[in-house]
């Protein structure tokens, strides 16, 4: 996966599609790392990203839980727990020993955006969207 920004990604929610393409650009960072097959001590970049990618992860988090809760969004409850288990995944890779198999963490980081963008972004993002758009809310 290059992380490249689909037009099938687009929830027609300005400031949520914004947030997702943030996320693809730390995702295409990542991934730029993990295909570069250097032998340069990566430590650093990798630590950075990760401590981005749970610091956004959270702020996106957070600002699309507002909106779920504040539009009485029915699946709610079940947005929270993906959301966390994200997190925790995050936080995961981020307490491993990053420096002792930075390619590991790498790839780890790469597939866990993968699933998010193919399994959260993809369909449970979209279902709100489509909620939000059949009450007639728009954002």
């Amino acid at each position: 996966m290059s992380f490249q920004w689909k037009e099938r990604y687009n929830l027609g929610i300005a400031e949520i599609d914004s947030q997702h393409k943030k996320l693809f650009e730390i995702g295409s960072r990542v991934y730029e790392l993990a295909i570069s097959n250097d032998s340069y001590d990566h430590y650093d970049e990798v630590l950075g990203m990760l401590n981005e990618l749970l610091e956004y992860t959270e702020y996106h988090f957070n600002y699309e839980e507002e909106i779920m809760k504040k539009y009485n969004y029915v699946e709610f409850n079940q947005q929270k727990e993906d959301h966390e288990y994200y997190v925790q995944k995050i936080k995961s890779i981020a307490s491993k020993d990053i420096d002792a198999d930075q390619q590991k963490a790498i790839i780890e980081i790469v597939d866990f955006l993968s699933e998010w963008i193919s399994s959260h972004i993809i369909f449970s993002d979209r279902k709100y969207a489509m909620f939000f758009k059949e009450k007639g809310i728009v954002l």
